[in-house]
């Protein structure tokens, strides 16, 4: 019977990642491809090759991997294909993503369980694995966790003058009719997303689950101080807390920066995303007391592909932007930039 590609890049998939799984000595078999053979490094990335292309093609999986179980220890091999999955993942213009983000993508191609157990003892132990043996750039891996707290200093006036033509930005809604924020319950997405945030220079406003009242009141202040229309919008897991937080944030917000005129939209992760892009799901912690009027599995930001998350932000923020504003204000950058590092040359040759 003939198949179409999608439908025979579907069943390789599926035939490739189920012998990932599997334990135990298998008899040769002719036309099988038995994965305690050892199997060319061309071979494995010609396999991920199509793989990925059904990814990149869709958007994500049309399909919901089976569940398989997994017994004993994998073989070199079998660890050989995963890593080789990993940095095909992270090679489709997706990266930086979070570890979290990596363990998503393998448990939507099928390659591993999702199971706790995986995403620490495969996917962390790996990436660390592939990072300190030079198999991936350290860049591709977002940790905006953890940071290092030290003052800018110069070595001289040419060199921070310099470093200022450099770096010299406008700022780009002054001369725009509105303010947009983008709010994230999630540090660790915060490096996913800061290339776009920063490149509209929008404020990326993290809240790394339940804010602060001193972090909310000074949120507050800023939007006050803009006096202009405020479009702010959140970024959230889908569970019992990552659904409450926002409410609870545009309720202290809309209090404490009374008089202001705010705009609040959820752009993720939302219920018609996770059936739209069949978005892998967990247990709802029954633990949380806001489970009894939560329905249904919980699904974790972190399960939106890189790209669509990026572009969920993008498409957010650009709708606000006035492209003639933009264009000027460009302009007027691009000159001043040009006038310091006129004078950082000025400074070079001084006597």
């Amino acid at each position: 019977m003939h198949r179409g590609p999608r439908e025979a890049s579907r069943s390789l998939s599926i035939i490739v990642a189920a012998p990932l799984m599997r334990r135990g000595p298998r008899p040769r078999r002719a036309g099988r491809c038995v994965m305690n053979a050892h199997l060319p490094q061309d071979a494995i990335e010609q396999i991920m090759d199509v793989m990925i292309d059904q990814l990149d093609r869709q958007g994500t999986t049309s399909y919901r991997a089976r569940p398989i179980k997994r017994r004993g220890r994998r073989s070199k091999v079998e660890i050989e294909f995963i890593k080789t999955t990993i940095k095909r993942v992270l090679a489709t213009d997706e990266s930086p993503m979070t570890v979290r983000q990596v363990f998503y993508r393998l448990v939507s191609i099928g390659v591993i369980e999702k199971t706790e157990a995986e995403y620490k003892s495969t996917v962390c132990r790996l990436l660390t694995d592939m990072r300190r043996n030079g198999d991936i750039p350290f860049s591709w891996i977002a940790d905006n966790t953890r940071w290092m707290r030290k003052p800018t200093t110069y070595s001289n006036l040419e060199q921070a003058v310099r470093e200022t033509a450099q770096f010299y930005r406008r700022r780009l809604w002054d001369e725009q009719g509105v303010y947009v924020e983008v709010w994230l319950e999630k540090d660790a997405l915060s490096g996913v997303l800061y290339p776009i945030t920063a490149q509209y220079d929008v404020p990326l406003m993290v809240t790394r689950g339940y804010p602060s009242l001193s972090f909310l009141h000074s949120a507050a202040e800023g939007i006050l101080e803009e006096d202009k229309p405020t479009f702010l919008y959140y970024i959230g897991d889908h569970d019992p807390a990552g659904v409450h937080i926002p409410q609870k944030v545009e309720s202290d917000l809309r209090e404490m920066a009374a008089g202001a005129e705010i705009h609040f939209e959820r752009i993720a992760v939302n219920i018609d995303q996770i059936e739209e892009w069949d978005l892998p799901t967990r247990p709802t912690k029954k633990t949380d007391t806001r489970s009894k009027t939560f329905k249904g599995d919980s699904v974790e930001a972190d399960a939106i592909p890189p790209d669509d998350l990026r572009a969920l932000v993008e498409e957010a923020i650009t709708q606000h932007i006035d492209k003639e504003v933009l264009r000027s204000t460009t302009v007027a950058e691009k000159s001043e930039r040009e006038l310091l590092r006129a004078w950082a040359e000025q400074l070079e040759v001084r006597p």
